[in-house]
This record gives structure tokens, C-alpha cells and sequence, in this order.
């Protein structure tokens, strides 16, 4: 999606920014690319890079949770069991909304239960978005999506779905229509 969106802005003649992780998808033209692996290299780039924007889109599900220690290398077996503890990482989104200014901030919920619309909310007060782009599971590795943008006084106040250029440039139309000054 994040893909999708950044065709959607060059398309439109804006500068669009593309922070990635390890895909097999092709960058769009015109689209300045930062490739990053680990959660907190997408945080150190991000706030590189916010500094310089006019907002940003969050569409990264990236993983709430790391290995507490990271082993190079393969580790052989041994015939004993291996515990992982796990750490949380860190919130980017959250982290750019504290640095907000007067940007503008519109984050993904990926929800996949009968609370999405709250637990969507939710996400938008705590990570100091705009507006906060409901989607669900079936969009990652597909080529549609359908999303539900929720606006800052709670009100879903756009829908879309079909293929994710189409989904992108309708919301990017809209964040053009009520975000951008």
C-alpha cells in the first residue's frame, strides 16, 4: 500500500518520500527511496526524515516485538530447548505524532476483529494522527485493499476499495482536500 500511495502523490506532482523494508516491489519513479531492515532503522530514518516533510503516511504493520538478543549467524542444534525472549520495540508512528508540529499525520490500523473501529481510534489518539486509515489482514500481499478513513473527531468519513492504486489515489485526494495547507 505504502507503494501505492507514493505512485498516488508523484503521480499527483508531489515529492513523496518512500521509507521501505526488504520487498520485491519496484519503487516508483520519481520516488526517493530509504531501504531499512530492523524497526528501529525505520525510526532513526523516519525521524531523519520528518524533519523535512509536510506530513507523513504510516502504512507500515511493522513488528511490535525482537529478539531480546540477536545471534549472527545460524545457531546448530544442541538437542536442548532454546528460549526467546522477546522486547518490545518502538513506536514509530507514536514517535513522529510527539514530534508533530504543525504537520499532518495519517496512520494505518491493520484490525482484524469486531473492535477494529475502536481499537482503530484508539491508535489515532494515542500516535496523534489526523486521521487514522482502517484496514484489514486480507490487504497484505494482495493487489486490492479496502480501507475506512476515520478523521480525528471519530467519524469515518471516507471509504474505498478495489485495486491499491485506486484505493491510494482516492485517499491521497482526500488528504489533499482536508490535510494540506
Amino acid at each position: 500500500m505504502g507503494f501505492a500511495i507514493a505512485e498516488a502523490i508523484t503521480a499527483a506532482g508531489h515529492q513523496a518520500v518512500l521509507v521501505s523494508g526488504p520487498v520485491m516491489l519496484t519503487p516508483p519513479a520519481g520516488c526517493e527511496i530509504h531501504q531499512v531492515e530492523t524497526t528501529q532503522d525505520l525510526l532513526d530514518t523516519c525521524n531523519r526524515l520528518f524533519i523535512d516533510c509536510q506530513g507523513v503516511i504510516a502504512t507500515a504493520a511493522v513488528c511490535d516485538y525482537r529478539p531480546r538478543e540477536r545471534f549472527p549467524g545460524k545457531l546448530a542444534k544442541t538437542g536442548v530447548s532454546l528460549e526467546l525472549e522477546l522486547v518490545e520495540t518502538a513506536d514509530v508512528l507514536a514517535e513522529l505524532g510527539v514530534q508533530k508540529g504543525n504537520r499532518w499525520i495519517v496512520g494505518f490500523a491493520l484490525e482484524s476483529d469486531e473492535f477494529a473501529h475502536i481499537n482503530a481510534l484508539r491508535k489515532l489518539k494515542q500516535k496523534n494522527c489526523d486521521a487514522i486509515v482502517l484496514n484489514r489482514p486480507t490487504a497484505i500481499g494482495s493487489t486490492t485493499n479496502q480501507i475506512e478513513i476515520i478523521d480525528r473527531a471519530g467519524s469515518s468519513v471516507a471509504a474505498f476499495s478495489g485495486e491499491k492504486l485506486d484505493v491510494a489515489r482516492h485517499l491521497w485526494q482526500w488528504i489533499a482536500d482536508n490535510l494540506l495547507t
